[in-house]
């Protein structure tokens, strides 16, 4: 459904940025070889986002398409193992070109290989959730890729653009841009059909929109339009507005910036509110009970530290759901970053008492603020 009240969003209003880049975006498909013009121009529009105040995240292929013209395995189809080691060789070419590129704007990079597991596993979500927190709080910009050099069919996302949703979805942005060969979504291929017609913004995705997706895609590039949907679909859940622009330009995000032709996915929510709804929604394994002033705390916007638990029960694990009861009732549900076991040695002591207790240095939290729902 297209949206023709609602106001488009502006990349300009970005808390929290996560930007998409294709293979055939940042190589060569004939040489093999870096498209170093093109990630310098990139490199600029990300420094000028992170100079007023956007959070940057780049999810970028690249890492075999690189590696391949590295152990000259040419341009057909590759073996698995092939893959892989092309995957291994390419990605340090792609971190190092990244971090060349971001430092002279005096912009660190971070390297984050991650699989489907990852997002599926509540455990490693959160830790993926946590780290990528960790580095945006140190300004620092991470390079996301998928961990091709051990994932197989069944703990591969498939393409990037789907994994970018799902680290948008991660990581609560407010905005994703999938830069691709196309200025944006058509009700058909306006490369075989000129009568194609332009989508600048979708409200909702109705089957009639998926029908209209094709499979479109270059010879680096595994993603199509129906990728692109399922993307906008995962992101536009997650509260995050979704852009399909034009990346073979320079200075696409510049582009976008000057009002530049691109369609918009609009999301039904905001990302801290479609996150309270996913929390609100799971069954707690266990229950969490705290005393009057964690109470308080928590209904300042504090998160749970161990010292105001006075009781844990039931058994779960760590990142699994568990209600967080006061002493007039139910507070709330929250995602426990200690397993039960864990929970009940250092209910009650402070954190810094935590490393004595556990025998290694936890997280400071029992429950945190991000991960309750009250």
């Amino acid at each position: 459904m297209v949206s023709e009240t609602r106001q488009l969003p502006s990349i300009l209003d970005a808390k929290r940025l996560v930007v998409k880049i294709g293979s055939a975006l940042l190589v060569d498909g004939e040489t093999g070889l870096l498209k170093t013009d093109w990630l310098t121009s990139l490199a600029k529009d990300v420094a000028r986002a992170r100079a007023r105040g956007t959070d940057v995240i780049l999810v970028s292929s690249g890492s075999i398409a690189l590696g391949r013209g590295v152990l000259g395995l040419g341009r057909g189809a590759l073996a698995l193992e092939d893959s892989q080691a092309a995957a291994a060789v390419g990605q340090i070419q792609l971190a190092r070109a990244y971090e060349e590129a971001l430092g002279p704007h005096s912009i660190k990079t971070a390297q984050v290989l991650v699989t489907l597991e990852d997002s599926v596993d509540r455990r490693r979500y959160l830790n993926s959730r946590a780290t990528l927190s960790a580095l945006l709080s140190y300004g620092v910009t991470p390079i996301v890729n998928e961990n091709d050099t051990i994932a197989t069919d069944e703990i591969r996302f498939g393409d990037n653009d789907r994994l970018a949703a799902q680290v948008a979805a991660l990581i609560g942005a407010d905005q994703m841009v999938l830069l691709s060969d196309v200025d944006g979504f058509y009700s058909a291929n306006p490369k075989s059909n000129p009568e194609a017609i332009f989508f600048p913004s979708i409200d909702a995705i109705t089957p009639e929109i998926e029908a209209m997706a094709g499979d479109a895609g270059s010879g680096l590039s595994k993603g199509g339009m129906k990728t692109k949907v399922m993307a906008a679909r995962t992101a536009t859940a997650a509260g995050c507005s979704m852009a399909i622009a034009d990346g073979r330009i320079m200075n696409p995000i510049q582009k976008l910036e000057d009002g530049g032709r691109s369609t918009w996915f609009l999301p039904q929510t905001d990302p801290k509110s479609a996150r309270k709804q996913w929390i609100s929604a799971m069954k707690p394994k266990g229950a969490i009970a705290i005393d009057a002033g964690a109470a308080s705390a928590l209904q300042l916007g504090k998160s749970l530290l161990p010292a105001g638990a006075t009781q844990i029960s039931g058994q779960f694990g760590r990142g699994e759901p568990v209600a967080i009861e006061g002493p007039d009732g139910l507070l709330g549900i929250g995602l426990t970053r200690y397993t039960s076991a864990e929970a009940r040695a250092i209910q009650g002591h402070r954190s810094d008492e935590i490393e004595k207790i556990l025998g290694y240095s936890g997280r400071a939290v029992l429950v945190h603020r991000d991960d309750m729902v009250l």
